[in-house]
C-alpha cells in the first residue's frame, strides 16, 4: 500500500513549480502502478502551450475554473466535476481562470518519472 500526502510530496524533488502552477507528483514510475497521478495548480491568469508526446494525460477538475484550447480554435470551459482527455497527445493551450486557480487531479500513462519540467518559453510549446 502506499500513503503519501501533498506535504510528504512538497519535501522531495517530486514538487515542481512549472512556472504557470505548481504539480504534486503523487504517483511516479517509481511506485510501478503503470500511470501517474499529480495534484496541478494552474494558476489564475496563465496560459501555457503544452503538448505530452510521450503521455496520454486525463485532467479532472477538483477546484477552480480554466479553460483548454484546442490547435483548431475550439475552446472548452473547465469547471469543478469537468474531465479532459488528451487521447492522442493533443497540443493545447490550458488557461487558469480569470479569478481562480484551477485544481486538477492529473493521470499520466505511461507514467511520469516525477522531476519533468515545462519549458514554457519554447515557441513550440512545451513538450515531454
Amino acid at each position: 500500500m502506499i500513503v503519501r500526502s501533498l506535504q510528504d510530496v512538497e519535501a522531495t524533488d517530486h514538487f515542481v513549480d512549472w512556472g504557470n502552477g505548481t504539480s504534486h507528483r503523487l504517483l511516479t514510475d517509481k511506485d510501478g502502478m503503470g500511470f501517474s497521478i499529480c495534484h496541478t495548480v494552474v494558476r489564475a491568469n496563465t496560459v501555457s502551450l503544452l503538448q505530452y508526446r510521450n503521455h496520454l494525460e486525463a485532467c479532472y477538475c477538483i477546484a477552480g475554473e480554466g479553460e483548454v484550447e484546442d490547435m483548431v480554435g475550439n475552446v472548452f470551459p473547465i469547471r469543478k466535476g469537468d474531465i479532459y482527455v488528451l487521447d492522442k497527445h493533443d497540443k493545447h493551450l490550458l488557461r487558469g481562470g480569470r479569478d481562480k486557480d484551477l485544481i486538477l487531479v492529473s493521470i499520466f500513462n505511461p507514467p511520469l518519472k516525477g522531476t519533468e519540467r515545462h519549458k514554457l518559453n519554447d515557441p513550440a510549446g512545451s513538450a515531454y
